[in-house]
């Protein structure tokens, strides 16, 4: 029997260069896929609030999103989020090897696209933090900052590279940029992973949003990818075949951490989203924050109770999308209005005990510390495990 015969039943092992260029390309599968699914919901989410002239429900996930009177800052939020989308479609086919290699020009003008978008929208986002307001302290803002100014100088050193005619060069510089621009995203998908394992917040405060965790998060989520990327292309131009296999086995183990945190993000966040976006039956909330953006409060809190006597066209009352509508304002600083729809959810859910500490966290914006003394005090009988109220209360002494 020859040799040909006995080796054609035998598999040949998977070269470890080989192993190490197909997890690379799973992981952008999965990478690419996670975030359509994220730019999917942002677009539905914020071109659905656009076309109901609804500016208020930006603020349910984005701090300042929408503040009535002030046009730049909104026309700058406005161009911060079309910018994301058209990032996030324009760089995954930047990446896709046949658009390369089949459709040049398209593939040239694509990318003069994305690097200019990407560009705006860092200076965007540097304006929202600084000028506008962000969530977080000031670590976290430092870190974002950092992560737009990287933003800028990969942007630059791509274009550079590529004008030249350096072609490599140019490959690294635009991989470095992918990585740098999906920063928000990796960051989202690693809170999202870190709420799964541990089962919870950690390392940080849900209410403030601050914390050693998401200050390690925040630079994190684009220094790691690139330190990731540096060894992989360390690995690919001249690594051992024991480093390429370590480099392959590293690259799998943070494409499942990838993948869970895309399943989780999905599942908790984007799927709702796109769910709530789609046509169909409007909450009492998205109701009432289109009026209030269009004909104010009062109106706003007349439709509510005509919707009670009614309960025509809307879902059933729910407490924490009232809630969430009340905070919405706040974040826009519509204090007062903010007062209102509380004390309108308190009214209609009176044995809940965060009613009644989000209407103490509104009057305490609003500087009326009497008032914030009582709600805090009603929210703690209704829960007496309330930590945040109580530590408020100390917090801010006897009446």
């Amino acid at each position: 029997m020859s040799t040909g015969a006995l080796s054609h039943g035998v598999r040949t092992p998977i070269a470890p260069a080989a192993l190490l260029n197909g997890i690379s390309r799973l992981w952008l599968v999965i990478a690419i896929t996670g975030q359509l699914i994220f730019v999917s919901s942002v677009a539905l989410f914020y071109g659905r609030a656009i076309l109901r002239g609804d500016g208020l429900s930006w603020n349910r996930f984005m701090t300042h999103g929408y503040i009535p009177g002030e046009t730049t800052g909104n026309a700058v939020v406005v161009t911060h989020v079309l910018a994301a989308v058209t990032i996030i479609v324009s760089g995954a086919l930047q990446l896709i090897p046949q658009v390369r290699r089949d459709a040049p020009t398209f593939h040239r003008w694509n990318g003069r696209l994305f690097l200019l978008v990407a560009s705006v929208a860092s200076l965007a986002g540097l304006y929202m933090i600084w000028f506008r307001g962000a969530i977080g302290d000031l670590s976290e803002h430092v870190a974002s900052s950092v992560n737009a100014l990287l933003i800028l100088v990969c942007a630059a050193m791509a274009l550079r590279y590529a004008l030249a005619r350096e072609f490599g060069i140019h490959r690294r510089w635009a991989l470095r940029l992918f990585l740098v621009v999906s920063g928000v995203w990796f960051f989202r998908i690693g809170l999202m992973f870190s709420l799964l394992v541990f089962q919870g917040p950690f390392g940080y405060d849900p209410a403030t949003f601050e914390g050693p965790f998401l200050t390690f998060l925040g630079f994190g989520c684009f220094l790691i990818p690139l330190l990731v990327l540096e060894c992989y292309l360390q690995v690919q131009a001249r690594g051992t075949k024991t480093q390429t296999i370590a480099m392959a086995g590293a690259l799998f183990l943070l494409t499942l951490v990838t993948a869970a945190g895309i399943v989780v993000s999905t599942m908790v966040v984007w799927l709702p989203t796109l769910r709530a976006a789609l046509p169909g039956e409007q909450s009492i909330a998205e109701t009432l924050s289109a009026t209030i953006a269009t004909r104010g409060i009062d109106e706003a809190i007349d439709q509510f109770h005509e919707f009670q006597r009614s309960n025509a066209g809307v879902k059933e009352v729910d407490e924490k999308e009232l809630n969430a509508l009340g905070y919405e304002l706040l974040r826009a600083k519509e204090i007062k209005p903010a007062i209102r729809i509380f004390q309108l959810n308190a009214e209609t859910f009176p044995d809940s005990g965060n009613v009644y500490d989000s209407l103490g966290e509104a009057y305490l914006a609003d500087g009326d510390r009497a008032r914030a003394l009582t709600n805090y005090g009603e929210s703690l009988k209704r829960d007496p495990q309330n930590a945040n109220a109580a530590h408020v209360l100390q917090s801010l002494g006897p009446p």
